[in-house]
């Protein structure tokens, strides 16, 4: 039996660079890794390019060729997850019986936790379409259409790893004007459309404006073909949250559907004969002219009754 050595790091640079690496309560923005297969068509090369500029500054490029077979070998890419740090990959490649190739996955614990291939049928490259274009690393809005994304578990899988893949930073708010990218992906007749839209705010005579779509590209008809899921146990460990993350469910107070906060306050029965009111000077004044006025009164009744 051979006991593995633990290396401390030497070096500042090395601490820090292993306090990274380690696990956190909120995690990092997810990177993603770009790769090339040993044999690639222009199509796949664009594509993967485009792609890649999408999620620009999460994400790391291979420019050389890789002879890698995800679905057959898994080591070289978990290999190359844990040297980068990265949590997503795509994966082009090109041959015979699978032309125009793109595999998306992710990973769990630095180990594969699931993947789709995809085939291109049609791409459209963002030179082809005129006007402007989106600044790098604006926050997508990612929107989904077809029923199949609901009752399909393949297609649930594969819109949960879009969203991982193009959502970008985490926030909370949004500003109207800050909205400039939408990602269009439809479910339809056995194919995946996935668009691109640049958000035009139009004047419309009023506070809010009118909002337009111009598509910016790149379109992609893509083809469900190989896929391989995570067991159902190895997923909903790979969703597992520490207590820490999770919010504290506060007692008695819930919020209705316009997001108004309402709260409910328990108290003890109370008698209105002795609920203490607050003291003011004008009513001592006025209880003291009515003892006054009834002395008075008091002592002309007594007078009468003498005479």
């Amino acid at each position: 039996m051979v006991l593995q050595r633990i290396v401390k790091p030497k070096t500042q640079q090395g601490k820090r660079f292993l306090e990274k690496r380690e696990p956190k309560v909120v995690e990092n923005d997810k990177q993603a890794m770009f790769i090339k297969g040993g044999n690639t068509s222009s199509v796949v090369s664009q594509a993967l390019k485009e792609l890649y500029v999408l999620k620009k500054q999460n994400s790391v490029t291979y420019k050389r060729k890789n002879i890698l077979r995800p679905f057959e070998d898994e080591t070289p890419l978990e290999f190359f997850a844990k040297k980068t740090d990265a949590s997503l990959f795509m994966f082009g490649s090109h041959n015979k019986k699978r032309p125009n190739n793109l595999v998306l996955g992710r990973f769990f614990d630095f180990h594969i936790l699931d993947m789709i291939e995809l085939g291109i049928d049609k791409f459209v490259s963002q030179a082809e379409f005129p006007g402007g274009k989106c600044p790098e690393g604006t926050k997508p809005c990612l929107m989904f259409a077809g029923e199949t994304f609901e009752q399909d578990v393949e297609y649930q899988r594969l819109k949960n790893l879009l969203i991982d893949f193009f959502r970008g930073p985490v926030v909370s708010q949004v500003r109207l004007a800050g909205l400039e990218h939408v990602i269009m992906v439809t479910a339809t007749e056995g194919k995946i459309l996935i668009r691109n839209y640049r958000v035009l705010l139009k004047k419309s005579g009023s506070r809010t404006p009118r909002i337009e779509l111009e598509e910016i590209g790149p379109s992609l008809d893509l083809t469900l073909r190989r896929v391989k899921l995570a067991s159902d146990d190895l997923y909903k460990r790979s969703l597992k949250q520490p207590k820490t993350v999770k919010p504290r469910k506060k007692k008695n107070v819930s919020h209705d559907a316009f997001g108004s906060k309402l709260g409910n306050i328990h108290m003890q029965k109370q008698s209105l004969d002795k609920l203490q009111t607050r003291k003011m000077k004008g009513l001592k004044a006025q209880k003291r002219k009515s003892q006054s006025e009834a002395r008075q009164s008091s002592a002309k009744r007594s007078k009468g009754v003498d005479t």
